[in-house]
């Protein structure tokens, strides 16, 4: 279990398949971190197809479910843990009579629930409210404390290179995501862990390249997650470069979380190839890190993501902003030059159907398709010229949770 660049050939990733939990982001999309609704039965094919074609691939795909429920019965170990793991989460509310008695009732029943009941619990994290008696009669009422409808996105609980980095969610509707994923990585795959315990990491800021590692703070990630991080002992690298993520001028500091990741607005599809906004990479401030004799890093320059990345021999692939925003960054490598990328044309075309951008945003989207003439990414000769292998698939319903291919897979082991 490493990853030690982005290139290196995808062989294991996990994926959640979105469930029933998904239905409350389609109610309040806003509060629960999505761009829009979407339909979900499209959806869930599009998010089957993307397994398919990993799978097509060569890589080895694993569904959270899967890997939950199959170890759970086939291992009584890890049953009861997670048992232990429902039984802590599970709230009742009530006489103290009532409560007592359900509490009771749950502990002695939990052994005859089915696994799979058990990790819907774990997903759904279920309040059962007893206060109330209709003709003698307990009549229950049924919350759902904070269903984790953006699980899906599996990328961003954690950072694997070598070891796992679990993180720390800045967004409260994500923050217990990663108790899931930590007992994955460490109950199942036996994985070394540590944690971010003070700042703010995600995933999604995370990029290897070889010899460095970029780390993106804005949004998510904070400067001081971002350096918890590089001293964690997880990211075994010569350099590590930190960098302040960037908006475009005109936006003048309003949030569309267009650089809610690093990944939402860069990637690496090959050694020496870079596809990214050029202008939000040159306005991108980086710090660069050198690892010292003792192991330890210190600051060493100060320079743009552009610059640094050009100064490393690297070749950019430009992205206009209405490729930018309809998550072309956000492919997925799986091998040196060798791509899964999302159908831009048919997201932008949605997004901007749907009225999800302000006007002036707006603007400018269709400005700079009106100067592409309809050649999105990844369709364009400059992607063609490259040598790039691209393998196009529609995720345009799904990716209103605001992610891509990349966002959608936790990345295991890479060769």
């Amino acid at each position: 279990m490493e990853i030690k660049s982005e290139w290196g050939r995808l062989k294991r990733v996990i994926m959640h398949r979105p469930g029933t939990e998904i239905t409350y982001a389609m109610l309040a999309p806003k509060p629960f971190l999505f761009e829009r609704p979407f339909n979900y039965s499209i959806a869930d094919r599009e998010h089957k197809n993307l397994q398919a074609v990993l799978e097509e691939n060569g890589v080895h795909v694993d569904i959270l479910e899967d890997l939950i429920v199959n170890t759970a019965d086939k291992n009584s170990s890890f049953r009861k843990k997670l048992e232990d793991k429902i039984l802590s989460l599970v709230n009742f509310y009530g006489t103290s009579e009532s409560m007592e008695n359900a509490r009771r009732d749950l502990e002695k029943n939990i052994e005859y629930i089915d696994s799979l009941s058990l990790f819907q619990a774990l997903i759904m994290e279920p309040s059962i409210d007893l206060k109330e008696y209709v003709t003698g009669i307990q009549y229950p009422r049924v919350y759902s404390n904070l269903p984790l409808a953006n699980l899906y996105f599996m990328r961003d609980q954690q950072a694997v290179s070598s070891g796992v980095l679990i993180g720390n969610m800045k967004m409260q509707q994500r923050r217990r995501e990663t108790d899931i994923t930590s007992f994955v990585f460490k109950e199942i795959l036996g994985a070394k862990l540590k944690r971010i315990e003070n700042g703010f990491f995600e995933g999604g800021d995370f990029i290897p390249a070889g010899n460095f590692c970029l780390i993106g703070t804005g949004n998510r990630t904070n400067e001081s997650g971002a350096i918890e991080a590089m001293n964690s002992g997880i990211f075994d690298f010569d350099r590590i470069v930190i960098i302040s993520n960037p908006l475009y001028g005109f936006m003048d500091g309003h949030d569309l979380m267009v650089n809610m990741h690093l990944d939402t607005y860069f990637n690496i599809p090959a050694a020496g190839t870079v596809i990214t906004s050029v202008e939000l990479a040159k306005s991108a401030q980086a710090t660069v890190y050198v690892k010292n004799t003792d192991g330890k890093y210190s600051g060493d320059s100060r320079t743009t993501l552009y610059e640094f990345m050009k100064g490393e021999g690297y070749n950019f692939i430009d992205l206009g902003i209405s490729e930018q925003l309809s998550y072309s960054s956000n492919f997925l490598t799986v091998s040196d030059g060798k791509i899964i990328a999302i159908d831009s044309a048919r997201v932008i075309e949605k997004l901007l159907a749907e009225n999800v951008f302000d006007d002036i945003t707006r603007e400018h989207i269709v400005t700079d398709m009106r100067l592409r003439k309809g050649k999105m990414f990844p369709d364009r000769k400059e992607v063609y010229n490259s040598g790039i292998d691209v393998i196009k698939i529609d995720l345009s319903e799904i990716t209103g949770g605001y992610g891509g291919a990349h966002c959608m897979t936790s990345a295991v082991d890479r060769a």
